[in-house]
């Protein structure tokens, strides 16, 4: 299959929101993911993930990943859109891959295979053969919690070679590795451990996927916005405050609290998909607090 230019492969610097699915009475709630997207458009994010982790996506089958894109294009003002898939059938993921060509995504997310725990030349194939099926480009997500499977910084650097991989959601909690991918400066790098915004962008990385944005949102694009600029020292002002917001938003499994506080604004309905469940009566009153106070500033 030709390979496309890597001038042509969009930007992905800036700040991606990767989206919730709301629900309600079970199914999705689409003027409310609408409502959300038009939202967070007008707050200056750089695009959006659909289907990704926090999107609940394992628990969408794929009649309602496609339906919940469809609203999402419409919603999103123009902004591109990243499209998250994830499996562990190399077969059934490359069909879904294909399926997914017929759609003008900026780009697709693409973890490892869970469960199985190949090697690192299985890594290689598994993604290689993601990215050659793939009319988008591709953004490796290192995040072996999730997955079980640790990507090396040998086979990121290999697998930077590949013309439609442009870049990396790094949750891999390897400051040493994220230093490595982003001095040898082929891979975009994006911080996708919320916690660690400040600190990738500080090391060079472009931009974050971070869930956290979908509350304060205009705060998170500043703080983005500051370090593209050099200007740390402010940039590092208007983290410190963000930063107790981040560690409440994951004290309890994603996106349960977030999807609290989105209910609370009356944005959505504060309901998860089994096995995910609704955060506590205590994190949620910890929430509204802080979150409350941060828009007071």
């Amino acid at each position: 299959m030709p390979q496309p230019p890597r001038a042509l492969t969009p930007d992905f610097s800036g700040l991606w929101i990767p989206l919730v699915t709301p629900f309600r009475d079970g199914a999705i709630d689409h003027p409310a993911l609408a409502a959300l997207t038009r939202r967070l458009a007008g707050d200056g994010v750089a695009g959006f993930v659909v289907c990704g982790s926090t999107g609940e996506a394992a628990a969408l089958d794929d009649a309602e990943q496609l339906a919940a894109l469809r609203t999402v294009q419409a919603a999103a003002e123009g902004l591109p859109i990243v499209m998250g898939l994830s499996g562990y059938h190399l077969g059934k993921t490359l069909a879904w891959v294909r399926r997914l060509a017929e759609e003008p995504l900026a780009g697709l997310l693409v973890p490892a295979p869970h469960y199985i725990r190949p090697s690192q030349a299985g890594l290689v194939e598994w993604f290689s053969a993601i990215a050659d099926a793939s009319a988008a480009p591709v953004l490796v997500y290192d995040i072996p919690y999730r997955t079980g499977a640790s990507l090396a910084r040998e086979t990121l650097l290999a697998l930077a070679a590949h013309p439609r991989i442009r870049g990396i959601k790094d949750c891999g909690g390897d400051m040493a590795k994220t230093r490595a991918v982003i001095a040898d400066g082929r891979l975009q790098v994006l911080a996708g451990e919320d916690a660690q915004i400040l600190a990738t962008l500080a090391e060079g990385g472009v931009g974050a996927i971070a869930a956290s944005g979908h509350l304060q949102t205009r705060r998170f694009v500043r703080l983005l916005r500051l370090m593209a600029e050099g200007r740390l020292a402010e940039a590092r002002d208007e983290w410190q405050p963000l930063l107790p917001l981040v560690e409440l938003l994951f004290a309890e499994p994603n996106p349960g609290p977030l999807k609290a506080v989105l209910a609370q604004q009356g944005a959505m309905r504060d309901e998860l998909r089994s096995p995910m469940t609704r955060a506590s009566a205590s994190l949620c009153e910890r929430l509204a607090a802080l979150d409350a106070a941060l828009s007071r500033r």
